[in-house]
Protein backbone atom coordinates (compact mmCIF):
# COMPACT_ATOMS: atom_id res chain seq x y z
CA UNK A 1 0.00 0.00 0.00
CA UNK A 2 1.40 3.37 -1.02
CA UNK A 3 1.61 5.83 1.86
CA UNK A 4 -1.39 8.16 1.32
CA UNK A 5 0.32 10.86 3.41
CA UNK A 6 3.44 10.95 1.26
CA UNK A 7 4.24 14.37 -0.17
CA UNK A 8 5.44 13.86 -3.72
CA UNK A 9 8.58 15.74 -4.74
CA UNK A 10 8.53 15.00 -8.48
CA UNK A 11 6.75 18.18 -9.56
CA UNK A 12 9.01 20.53 -7.62
CA UNK A 13 12.03 18.68 -8.95
CA UNK A 14 10.68 18.79 -12.49
CA UNK A 15 9.99 22.52 -12.38
CA UNK A 16 13.57 23.01 -11.26
CA UNK A 17 15.12 20.69 -13.86
CA UNK A 18 13.37 22.27 -16.85
CA UNK A 19 15.10 25.56 -16.04
CA UNK A 20 18.39 23.96 -17.12
CA UNK A 21 19.10 24.31 -20.84
CA UNK A 22 20.20 20.80 -21.78
CA UNK A 23 19.56 20.82 -25.53
CA UNK A 24 21.74 18.33 -27.39
CA UNK A 25 23.33 18.98 -30.78
CA UNK A 26 23.06 16.46 -33.62
CA UNK A 27 25.90 18.14 -35.55
CA UNK A 28 28.40 17.91 -32.69
CA UNK A 29 31.16 15.29 -32.69
CA UNK A 30 31.95 15.63 -28.98
CA UNK A 31 30.42 13.52 -26.21
CA UNK A 32 28.21 14.62 -24.75
CA UNK A 33 27.25 16.72 -27.72
CA UNK A 34 26.84 19.81 -25.51
CA UNK A 35 28.74 20.50 -22.29
CA UNK A 36 25.73 22.24 -20.75
CA UNK A 37 24.06 18.87 -20.22
CA UNK A 38 26.73 18.09 -17.66
CA UNK A 39 25.61 20.97 -15.44
CA UNK A 40 22.29 19.30 -14.65
CA UNK A 41 23.88 15.84 -14.56
CA UNK A 42 26.44 16.97 -11.97
CA UNK A 43 23.69 18.54 -9.88
CA UNK A 44 21.67 15.31 -10.05
CA UNK A 45 24.66 13.35 -8.78
CA UNK A 46 24.92 15.76 -5.86
CA UNK A 47 21.17 15.51 -5.17
CA UNK A 48 21.50 11.74 -4.95
CA UNK A 49 24.47 12.08 -2.63
CA UNK A 50 22.51 14.51 -0.46
CA UNK A 51 19.70 11.96 -0.25
CA UNK A 52 22.22 9.47 1.13
CA UNK A 53 23.16 7.47 -1.98
CA UNK A 54 26.86 7.06 -1.25
CA UNK A 55 28.07 5.78 -4.62
CA UNK A 56 26.28 8.42 -6.74
CA UNK A 57 28.74 9.90 -9.21
CA UNK A 58 29.10 11.48 -12.63
CA UNK A 59 31.73 10.05 -14.96
CA UNK A 60 33.82 11.79 -17.61
CA UNK A 61 31.10 11.28 -20.24
CA UNK A 62 28.32 12.75 -18.12
CA UNK A 63 26.60 9.53 -17.07
CA UNK A 64 25.26 9.63 -13.52
CA UNK A 65 25.07 6.21 -11.88
CA UNK A 66 23.96 5.32 -8.37
CA UNK A 67 22.78 2.36 -6.31
CA UNK A 68 19.97 2.21 -3.77
CA UNK A 69 21.16 -0.84 -1.82
CA UNK A 70 18.90 -3.79 -1.21
CA UNK A 71 17.09 -4.02 2.11
CA UNK A 72 15.74 -7.49 1.42
CA UNK A 73 16.85 -10.81 2.91
CA UNK A 74 16.08 -12.46 -0.43
CA UNK A 75 18.30 -12.91 -3.46
CA UNK A 76 16.81 -10.35 -5.85
CA UNK A 77 18.14 -9.41 -9.30
CA UNK A 78 19.36 -5.83 -9.48
CA UNK A 79 17.06 -3.74 -11.64
CA UNK A 80 17.62 -0.29 -13.07
CA UNK A 81 15.68 2.86 -13.92
CA UNK A 82 17.05 5.18 -16.60
CA UNK A 83 16.12 8.63 -17.92
CA UNK A 84 17.88 11.15 -20.13
CA UNK A 85 18.42 14.83 -19.40
CA UNK A 86 18.92 16.23 -22.90
CA UNK A 87 16.14 17.91 -24.87
CA UNK A 88 15.48 17.86 -28.58
CA UNK A 89 17.67 19.90 -30.95
CA UNK A 90 14.48 20.79 -32.88
CA UNK A 91 13.15 23.43 -30.45
CA UNK A 92 14.96 25.65 -27.99
CA UNK A 93 15.11 24.49 -24.39
CA UNK A 94 16.50 27.76 -23.03
CA UNK A 95 14.50 30.00 -20.69
CA UNK A 96 11.68 27.50 -20.21
CA UNK A 97 8.78 29.14 -18.41
CA UNK A 98 6.48 26.33 -17.22
CA UNK A 99 2.80 27.04 -16.58
CA UNK A 100 0.38 24.95 -14.50
CA UNK A 101 -3.24 24.73 -15.56
CA UNK A 102 -5.11 23.57 -12.46
CA UNK A 103 -8.20 21.35 -12.73
CA UNK A 104 -8.28 20.98 -16.51
CA UNK A 105 -11.88 21.13 -17.69
CA UNK A 106 -11.40 19.94 -21.27
CA UNK A 107 -10.98 21.63 -24.63
CA UNK A 108 -8.02 23.38 -26.22
CA UNK A 109 -5.25 24.93 -24.14
CA UNK A 110 -3.99 28.33 -25.28
CA UNK A 111 -0.41 29.04 -24.29
CA UNK A 112 0.41 32.24 -22.48
CA UNK A 113 3.01 34.05 -24.56
CA UNK A 114 2.24 32.95 -28.13
CA UNK A 115 -1.39 33.03 -29.30
CA UNK A 116 -0.43 30.85 -32.26
CA UNK A 117 0.53 27.98 -29.97
CA UNK A 118 -2.57 26.03 -28.98
CA UNK A 119 -2.64 22.52 -27.54
CA UNK A 120 -5.65 21.19 -29.41
CA UNK A 121 -7.80 18.52 -27.83
CA UNK A 122 -8.42 16.96 -31.24
CA UNK A 123 -4.68 16.47 -31.71
CA UNK A 124 -4.17 15.18 -28.16
CA UNK A 125 -6.69 12.38 -27.50
CA UNK A 126 -5.09 11.65 -24.11
CA UNK A 127 -6.42 15.00 -22.87
CA UNK A 128 -9.86 13.40 -22.71
CA UNK A 129 -8.54 11.36 -19.73
CA UNK A 130 -7.13 14.41 -17.98
CA UNK A 131 -10.35 16.11 -16.85
CA UNK A 132 -9.75 17.39 -13.34
CA UNK A 133 -5.99 16.89 -13.61
CA UNK A 134 -3.36 19.62 -13.39
CA UNK A 135 -1.50 20.16 -16.67
CA UNK A 136 2.01 21.58 -16.97
CA UNK A 137 2.77 23.34 -20.26
CA UNK A 138 5.23 25.91 -21.55
CA UNK A 139 4.37 29.54 -22.22
CA UNK A 140 4.47 28.76 -25.95
CA UNK A 141 7.99 30.02 -26.70
CA UNK A 142 10.03 26.88 -25.91
CA UNK A 143 9.62 23.18 -25.46
CA UNK A 144 8.91 21.98 -21.92
CA UNK A 145 11.47 19.26 -21.41
CA UNK A 146 9.09 16.66 -19.99
CA UNK A 147 10.90 14.45 -22.49
CA UNK A 148 12.64 13.30 -20.39
CA UNK A 149 13.04 15.45 -17.29
CA UNK A 150 9.66 14.13 -16.15
CA UNK A 151 11.27 10.70 -16.01
CA UNK A 152 14.30 12.09 -14.18
CA UNK A 153 12.08 13.73 -11.56
CA UNK A 154 9.96 10.61 -11.14
CA UNK A 155 12.99 8.39 -10.56
CA UNK A 156 14.37 10.87 -8.03
CA UNK A 157 11.05 10.96 -6.21
CA UNK A 158 10.89 7.14 -6.11
CA UNK A 159 14.36 7.08 -4.55
CA UNK A 160 13.19 9.63 -1.98
CA UNK A 161 10.14 7.48 -1.19
CA UNK A 162 12.23 4.37 -0.60
CA UNK A 163 14.65 6.25 1.65
CA UNK A 164 11.80 7.70 3.73
CA UNK A 165 9.97 4.34 3.85
CA UNK A 166 12.65 1.76 4.75
CA UNK A 167 9.94 -0.81 5.51
CA UNK A 168 9.29 -1.18 1.76
CA UNK A 169 11.40 -4.15 0.67
CA UNK A 170 13.39 -4.04 -2.55
CA UNK A 171 16.54 -5.43 -4.10
CA UNK A 172 19.41 -3.36 -5.42
CA UNK A 173 18.01 -0.51 -7.50
CA UNK A 174 20.38 0.99 -10.04
CA UNK A 175 19.82 4.55 -11.24
CA UNK A 176 21.26 6.16 -14.35
CA UNK A 177 20.75 9.58 -15.92
CA UNK A 178 22.18 9.92 -19.40
CA UNK A 179 23.03 12.59 -21.99
CA UNK A 180 22.40 12.70 -25.75
CA UNK A 181 19.41 10.36 -26.13
CA UNK A 182 17.73 12.81 -28.48
CA UNK A 183 20.60 12.64 -30.97
CA UNK A 184 20.73 8.84 -30.87
CA UNK A 185 23.95 8.64 -28.87
CA UNK A 186 22.66 8.14 -25.35
CA UNK A 187 24.21 4.70 -24.96
CA UNK A 188 27.45 5.38 -26.82
CA UNK A 189 29.61 5.37 -23.68
CA UNK A 190 27.21 3.46 -21.40
CA UNK A 191 29.04 0.80 -19.38
CA UNK A 192 26.56 -2.06 -18.86
CA UNK A 193 28.94 -4.01 -16.63
CA UNK A 194 29.56 -1.01 -14.41
CA UNK A 195 25.82 -0.32 -14.16
CA UNK A 196 25.42 -3.83 -12.78
CA UNK A 197 21.72 -4.51 -13.37
CA UNK A 198 20.02 -7.62 -14.72
CA UNK A 199 17.48 -5.47 -16.55
CA UNK A 200 16.29 -1.87 -16.59
CA UNK A 201 13.35 0.33 -17.47
CA UNK A 202 13.64 3.62 -19.31
CA UNK A 203 11.05 6.00 -17.87
CA UNK A 204 10.44 7.86 -21.11
CA UNK A 205 6.98 6.98 -22.42
CA UNK A 206 3.79 8.86 -23.02
CA UNK A 207 0.39 7.52 -21.99
CA UNK A 208 -0.45 6.35 -18.50
CA UNK A 209 -0.20 2.56 -18.42
CA UNK A 210 2.26 2.14 -21.28
CA UNK A 211 4.83 -0.63 -21.25
CA UNK A 212 6.66 -0.58 -24.55
CA UNK A 213 8.67 -3.61 -25.61
CA UNK A 214 8.90 -3.03 -29.33
CA UNK A 215 10.64 -0.28 -31.25
CA UNK A 216 11.56 0.47 -34.82
CA UNK A 217 14.73 -0.95 -36.25
CA UNK A 218 16.68 1.96 -37.65
CA UNK A 219 19.44 2.85 -40.09
CA UNK A 220 20.73 6.14 -41.42
CA UNK A 221 21.66 6.72 -45.05
CA UNK A 222 23.88 9.50 -46.37
CA UNK A 223 24.02 10.22 -50.08
CA UNK A 224 26.86 12.52 -51.12
CA UNK A 225 26.44 13.80 -54.66
CA UNK A 226 29.42 15.09 -56.61
CA UNK A 227 28.71 17.54 -59.42
CA UNK A 228 30.97 19.84 -61.40
CA UNK A 229 31.07 23.56 -60.79
CA UNK A 230 32.21 26.23 -63.19
CA UNK A 231 31.58 29.94 -63.54
CA UNK A 232 27.85 30.22 -64.38
CA UNK A 233 28.58 32.67 -67.17
CA UNK A 234 30.58 30.02 -69.01
CA UNK A 235 28.81 26.89 -67.82
CA UNK A 236 26.93 25.71 -70.90
CA UNK A 237 27.63 22.04 -71.50
CA UNK A 238 30.08 21.95 -68.62
CA UNK A 239 28.33 22.50 -65.28
CA UNK A 240 26.75 19.57 -63.44
CA UNK A 241 24.74 21.07 -60.60
CA UNK A 242 24.69 18.62 -57.68
CA UNK A 243 21.74 20.47 -56.12
CA UNK A 244 19.58 19.52 -59.10
CA UNK A 245 20.65 15.89 -58.80
CA UNK A 246 19.67 15.89 -55.14
CA UNK A 247 16.34 17.50 -55.96
CA UNK A 248 15.69 14.79 -58.54
CA UNK A 249 16.24 12.10 -55.93
CA UNK A 250 13.85 13.77 -53.50
CA UNK A 251 11.23 14.29 -56.22
CA UNK A 252 11.35 10.59 -57.14
CA UNK A 253 10.48 9.37 -53.64
CA UNK A 254 7.06 7.67 -53.36
CA UNK A 255 4.32 10.24 -52.80
CA UNK A 256 1.62 8.09 -51.19
CA UNK A 257 3.68 5.70 -49.06
CA UNK A 258 6.97 5.25 -47.23
CA UNK A 259 7.10 8.69 -45.65
CA UNK A 260 6.30 9.73 -42.05
CA UNK A 261 3.35 11.78 -43.25
CA UNK A 262 1.77 8.82 -45.10
CA UNK A 263 2.42 5.96 -42.63
CA UNK A 264 1.12 4.81 -39.25
CA UNK A 265 0.95 1.83 -36.89
CA UNK A 266 3.39 -0.84 -38.15
CA UNK A 267 4.29 0.81 -41.43
CA UNK A 268 7.91 1.80 -41.98
CA UNK A 269 9.29 4.80 -43.81
CA UNK A 270 12.15 6.49 -45.67
CA UNK A 271 12.55 10.05 -44.41
CA UNK A 272 14.86 12.81 -45.66
CA UNK A 273 16.11 14.76 -42.65
CA UNK A 274 18.73 16.93 -44.30
CA UNK A 275 19.53 18.55 -47.65
CA UNK A 276 22.60 20.74 -47.87
CA UNK A 277 24.82 21.63 -50.77
CA UNK A 278 26.02 23.74 -53.65
CA UNK A 279 26.79 23.17 -57.30
CA UNK A 280 29.86 21.07 -56.54
CA UNK A 281 28.60 18.87 -53.70
CA UNK A 282 25.25 18.09 -52.07
CA UNK A 283 24.58 15.83 -49.09
CA UNK A 284 21.23 14.16 -48.47
CA UNK A 285 20.56 12.55 -45.10
CA UNK A 286 17.86 9.95 -44.56
CA UNK A 287 16.56 7.87 -41.68
CA UNK A 288 15.15 4.42 -42.51
CA UNK A 289 12.67 2.82 -40.12
CA UNK A 290 10.63 -0.39 -39.84
CA UNK A 291 9.60 -2.89 -37.17
CA UNK A 292 10.86 -5.74 -39.37
CA UNK A 293 14.64 -5.42 -39.53
CA UNK A 294 14.93 -7.17 -42.89
CA UNK A 295 12.82 -4.47 -44.53
CA UNK A 296 15.49 -1.84 -43.91
CA UNK A 297 17.61 -3.36 -46.70
CA UNK A 298 14.58 -3.26 -49.00
CA UNK A 299 14.08 0.46 -48.39
CA UNK A 300 17.78 1.18 -48.74
CA UNK A 301 17.92 -0.67 -52.06
CA UNK A 302 14.96 1.40 -53.26
CA UNK A 303 16.78 4.59 -52.30
CA UNK A 304 19.88 3.43 -54.13
CA UNK A 305 17.82 2.64 -57.25
CA UNK A 306 16.31 6.14 -57.16
CA UNK A 307 19.78 7.64 -56.80
CA UNK A 308 21.03 5.60 -59.77
CA UNK A 309 18.14 6.81 -61.93
CA UNK A 310 18.66 10.42 -60.93
CA UNK A 311 22.40 10.28 -61.57
CA UNK A 312 21.83 8.78 -65.02
CA UNK A 313 20.03 11.96 -66.06
CA UNK A 314 23.08 14.10 -65.22
CA UNK A 315 26.15 12.85 -67.13
CA UNK A 316 29.31 13.56 -65.19
CA UNK A 317 27.66 13.38 -61.75
CA UNK A 318 28.46 10.63 -59.29
CA UNK A 319 27.48 9.77 -55.74
CA UNK A 320 28.54 7.95 -52.59
CA UNK A 321 26.03 5.90 -50.60
CA UNK A 322 26.67 5.20 -46.92
CA UNK A 323 24.52 3.14 -44.53
CA UNK A 324 24.95 3.48 -40.76
CA UNK A 325 23.24 1.08 -38.37
CA UNK A 326 21.46 3.00 -35.61
CA UNK A 327 19.41 0.57 -33.49
CA UNK A 328 17.30 -2.55 -33.72
CA UNK A 329 13.84 -3.59 -32.53
CA UNK A 330 14.30 -4.30 -28.83
CA UNK A 331 11.59 -6.95 -28.95
CA UNK A 332 14.13 -9.31 -30.51
CA UNK A 333 15.86 -9.32 -27.11
CA UNK A 334 12.96 -8.69 -24.72
CA UNK A 335 11.08 -11.74 -25.99
CA UNK A 336 13.91 -13.76 -24.45
CA UNK A 337 13.21 -12.20 -21.03
CA UNK A 338 9.40 -12.09 -20.79
CA UNK A 339 9.47 -11.53 -17.02
CA UNK A 340 10.98 -8.05 -17.47
CA UNK A 341 7.99 -6.59 -19.30
CA UNK A 342 5.54 -8.76 -17.36
CA UNK A 343 6.69 -7.37 -14.03
CA UNK A 344 6.07 -3.88 -15.35
CA UNK A 345 2.58 -4.87 -16.44
CA UNK A 346 1.89 -6.57 -13.12
CA UNK A 347 2.92 -3.45 -11.20
CA UNK A 348 0.61 -1.25 -13.24
CA UNK A 349 -2.30 -3.66 -12.91
CA UNK A 350 -1.88 -3.64 -9.14
CA UNK A 351 -2.18 0.13 -9.24
CA UNK A 352 -5.45 -0.10 -11.12
CA UNK A 353 -4.08 1.04 -14.46
CA UNK A 354 -5.25 -0.15 -17.84
CA UNK A 355 -2.06 -1.40 -19.42
CA UNK A 356 -1.10 -0.47 -22.95
CA UNK A 357 1.40 -2.24 -25.20
CA UNK A 358 1.88 -0.34 -28.43
CA UNK A 359 4.98 -0.51 -30.61
CA UNK A 360 7.12 2.64 -30.46
CA UNK A 361 7.29 4.41 -33.80
CA UNK A 362 10.78 5.47 -32.88
CA UNK A 363 13.49 4.25 -30.56
CA UNK A 364 14.64 4.65 -27.00
CA UNK A 365 17.95 4.08 -25.29
CA UNK A 366 16.38 0.75 -24.36
CA UNK A 367 16.60 -0.32 -27.99
CA UNK A 368 20.37 -0.26 -27.91
CA UNK A 369 20.77 -1.24 -24.27
CA UNK A 370 18.80 -4.41 -24.87
CA UNK A 371 21.27 -5.46 -27.55
CA UNK A 372 24.16 -4.46 -25.29
CA UNK A 373 23.07 -7.06 -22.74
CA UNK A 374 20.66 -5.02 -20.61
CA UNK A 375 17.02 -5.92 -21.42
CA UNK A 376 15.25 -2.55 -21.18
CA UNK A 377 11.59 -1.89 -21.97
CA UNK A 378 10.15 1.61 -21.77
CA UNK A 379 7.47 2.70 -19.29
CA UNK A 380 5.40 5.87 -19.26
CA UNK A 381 6.57 9.16 -17.80
CA UNK A 382 3.47 11.10 -18.86
CA UNK A 383 5.16 13.30 -21.47
CA UNK A 384 3.07 14.37 -24.49
CA UNK A 385 3.63 16.29 -27.75
CA UNK A 386 7.35 16.21 -27.11
CA UNK A 387 9.91 17.97 -29.32
CA UNK A 388 7.50 20.88 -29.68
CA UNK A 389 6.29 24.06 -28.02
CA UNK A 390 3.02 22.21 -27.38
CA UNK A 391 4.60 19.74 -24.97
CA UNK A 392 2.67 18.96 -21.80
CA UNK A 393 2.52 16.60 -18.84
CA UNK A 394 -0.10 16.00 -16.15
CA UNK A 395 1.00 16.19 -12.53
CA UNK A 396 -1.17 13.19 -11.63
CA UNK A 397 0.52 11.10 -14.33
CA UNK A 398 3.92 12.02 -12.95
CA UNK A 399 2.87 10.96 -9.47
CA UNK A 400 1.47 7.70 -10.84
CA UNK A 401 4.77 7.03 -12.61
CA UNK A 402 6.51 7.36 -9.24
CA UNK A 403 4.16 4.73 -7.83
CA UNK A 404 4.86 2.45 -10.80
CA UNK A 405 8.63 2.63 -10.27
CA UNK A 406 8.12 1.69 -6.62
CA UNK A 407 5.67 -1.10 -7.43
CA UNK A 408 7.94 -2.63 -10.09
CA UNK A 409 10.71 -2.77 -7.51
CA UNK A 410 8.36 -4.47 -5.04
CA UNK A 411 7.29 -7.08 -7.63
CA UNK A 412 10.90 -8.06 -8.29
CA UNK A 413 11.60 -8.32 -4.56
CA UNK A 414 8.58 -10.54 -3.99
CA UNK A 415 9.87 -12.92 -6.64
CA UNK A 416 13.27 -13.17 -4.97
CA UNK A 417 14.46 -16.42 -3.42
Amino acid sequence: MFDPKYKFTCVDRFLKYVKYDTQSDEESTSFPSTEKQKILLADLAKELQDLGIKDAAIDEWGYVMATLPSNSDKKVPAIGFIAHVDTSPAVTGANVNPQILKNYKGGDIKLLNDPNQIIKADDNPDLADMIGFDIITTDGTTLLGADNKAGVAEIMDAVNYFLTHPDIKHGDIKICFTPDEEVGRGTEKFDVQKFGAFCAYTVDGQTRGEVEIESFSADAVTIKIHGKNIHPGYAKGKMVNSIKVGTAIIESLPKERLSPETTEKREGYVHCTGFNGNEESTILKFIIRDFETHKLAEYENLLKELADKAISKFPGARYEFEITEQYRNMREILDQYPEVAQNGLTAMTRLGLKTIQNPIRGGTDGSRLSFMGLPTPNIFAGEHSYHSKLEWVAIQDMEMAVKVIIEISKVWEEQGT
